[in-house]
């Protein structure tokens, strides 16, 4: 399998839907990238996924940098694309470039992800006038929960939806590769994803966008009830790893393990 590259990925709209799955170490990367997804994300997600926070919103730079930095170390083909953490961007587009930067000059991304809105359309350009190749993110903005009060869908209240397609329209323009959409109506996405030449990828927004993304952690079944409406869980895993350790505590307590067949002579 060829190395997924961003010309390989922009090449892919109306032609093949692109595949996004997260991760966070490098054994899991190893799996998703052998599975043939097109894209890995190191989504700002970690706080949730994997440090129990209640948000995305207490990630660090550095936490982002040393999570990218494993997960590179499982890839071989995908692309693999940094979500910026919340403040990494906020407060200037300098800081914004100098941070993009530090995904690619210490980790191995190839692109960075952003939450956009109107006023992050310049910070796009800057980070790529520097040559980054960025993705853009919209509907559901993880970063901005309090403002919007909740986890809540998008671009259901009137006038909200051809905003949507009018910022997706700049986000092009500014020069993004792609762009996620999230928690909005399918066929506000379907409309979305019409209107512009790069291509989508959904996550809660329907069937009619180019690609779509789940988190690992999701779709193999790890994280805890109640899952989003939008994700499908193709596995158990919570469930297979409690019986197996189960099993230990009871074969550690019996006496039962280690036997001699797990011991040394």
């Amino acid at each position: 399998m060829k190395k997924i590259t961003v010309p390989t990925i922009s090449s892919m709209k109306n032609k093949e839907k692109i595949v996004m799955v997260t991760a966070y170490d490098a054994p899991t990367a190893k799996i998703v990238d052998e599975s043939g997804v097109d894209i890995v994300l190191v989504g700002d997600s970690v706080g949730n996924v994997i440090q129990g926070a209640p948000n995305t919103l207490s990630v660090t730079m550095d936490e982002m940098i040393y999570h990218t930095k494993i997960v590179f170390r499982g890839i071989k083909n995908a692309h693999l694309c940094a979500d910026m953490p919340f403040m990494s961007f906020q407060t200037s587009k300098q800081d914004a470039v100098r941070n993009a930067g530090r995904f690619i000059k210490e980790t191995g991304a190839e692109s960075v992800k952003l939450e956009t809105t109107q006023d992050y359309i310049d910070t796009i350009r800057a980070i790529r006038k520097s040559g980054i190749p960025v993705m853009g993110h919209i509907g559901l903005r993880p970063q901005s929960v309090h403002d919007m009060g909740g986890y809540k869908v998008q671009g259901t209240e009137k006038g909200e939806g051809a905003k949507l397609i009018s910022l997706a329209k700049e986000i092009e323009n500014a020069g993004a590769f792609s762009l996620v959409l999230e928690s909005i109506p399918h066929k506000l996405a379907k409309k979305i994803t019409r209107s512009i030449n790069i291509p989508t990828i959904g996550i809660g927004a329907g069937p009619e966008c180019d690609g779509q993304v789940l988190v690992i952690h999701d779709l193999v079944g790890l994280s805890e009830e109640p899952l989003p409406k939008f994700v499908k869980k193709y596995a158990n895993i919570r469930e297979i790893m409690t019986k197996a350790t189960k099993e230990f505590v009871n074969e550690v307590r019996n006496g039962a393990f280690p036997s001699s067949e797990h011991s040394y002579d």
